[in-house]
């Protein structure tokens, strides 16, 4: 793998700093600012998580994959209580957990260099590169909002809509609603 530059792929970078800090972060927090109050912490079954373990988890992953995994801060995670909390903060404090994990995260992405995506370590008992941390934390986040924003639709019918359909094309709803992180 080759990167040009002294720093690594700003496209992949780039990306993945956009689909975390912005798309998917403003996705995230239309699908729990939709949710009714007491459905935060609602399970499916028994082994289902709640939105709630979900944005727990999602902070823990981020932060064990990206901050400690690439950006060398000792780790300091309990995976198996995130999911086994059966109540927790509330919607804005687990909202402001995630915004300050995305801006770690930033942190970190925006420091990348080449030889850091490729350079080998361990995470979670994998040995991965700096390129597939970065990957999964993606792509992670992503399979975990799908399933945050099914919660939110089937417990808000009709309270959220991203995209607008308009001659054959989905036009996006959500970027007009895109804020920064308030801390």
């Amino acid at each position: 793998m080759s990167f040009p530059g002294s720093h690594a792929d700003p496209l992949l970078i780039d990306r993945a700093r956009y689909y975390l800090g912005t798309e998917y972060r403003t996705k995230l927090h239309r699908a729990v600012e939709a949710l009714p109050p007491d459905a935060l912490w609602w399970r499916p079954n028994d082994s289902s998580n709640s939105v709630g373990n979900l944005i727990v988890h999602l902070v823990g992953n981020m932060r064990q994959w990206i901050v400690s995994g690439i950006g060398r801060v000792p780790p300091s995670r309990n995976r198996a209580a995130e999911f086994a909390m059966r109540d927790g903060p509330s919607a804005s404090q687990l909202l402001q957990d995630l915004d300050r994990a995305l801006i770690e995260v930033d942190e970190v992405l925006s420091t990348l260099s080449a030889a850091d995506l490729v350079e080998r370590r361990v995470i979670q008992g994998r040995e991965v590169t700096g390129f597939d941390a970065v990957l999964h934390v993606v792509e992670h986040f992503s399979m975990h909002l799908g399933q945050i924003i099914l919660l939110a639709k089937m417990l808000a019918p009709g309270s959220l809509r991203f995209y607008e359909d308009a001659d054959g094309l989905a036009r996006p709803l959500w970027q007009d609603t895109v804020n920064p992180p308030v801390l």
